[in-house]
């Protein structure tokens, strides 16, 4: 899609609703793409694990996410998550799943959804918006530091210990 046919086509910043069928499935589709990219697992999701997902996100009393549409498309997606900074005594908004669709990568529709969330956060009195990227997912970084993201002072690592099952 040439960038200057996507300008002129609306953009529009819809908060996912979970009891709302159309937006599980493209949540799903969304989630799908990500994981078939060479930064995601390289393979398709299993197919039992889009039920789970969508039932564990609608149990999930903390669950935000939010969609980047142009005109009809849903062409990105953003999972988050809601936090409380003890620091600041404010609630924050952690994103936990950012993807752009491959078909609407380069065009913008990923810095218009960032900014989207930081209107909305704004407009709630949340405090800031933490995300999380690969050390080598150049182009997330690069849209981030676009979308007035930086690094943490001091620097932060991200630690796991998963859980067996």
């Amino acid at each position: 899609m040439n960038k200057t046919i996507l300008k002129m086509k609306q953009k529009e910043f819809i908060k996912v609703d979970l009891n709302n069928e159309v937006h599980c499935s493209n949540l799903l589709k969304l989630l799908n793409d990500y994981m078939e990219d060479d930064i995601g697992t390289g393979k398709p999701m299993p197919k039992e694990l889009g039920p789970q997902i969508i039932d564990g996100l609608k149990e999930h009393p903390v669950y935000l996410g939010f969609f980047a549409c142009v005109e009809d498309e849903f062409a990105a997606l953003a999972n988050c998550n809601l936090n409380f900074s003890t620091w600041q005594a404010k609630p924050l908004i952690n994103i936990h799943d950012f993807i752009v669709s491959p078909d609407f990568r380069k065009q913008g529709v990923g810095l218009f959804l960032l900014k989207e969330i930081e209107r909305y956060a704004t407009q709630k009195g949340y405090c800031r918006i933490n995300l999380e990227v690969r050390h080598d997912n150049y182009n997330a970084q690069n849209l981030y530091l676009k979308a007035g993201f930086n690094e943490c002072v001091p620097r932060n690592y991200f630690w796991e210990k998963r859980m067996l099952t």
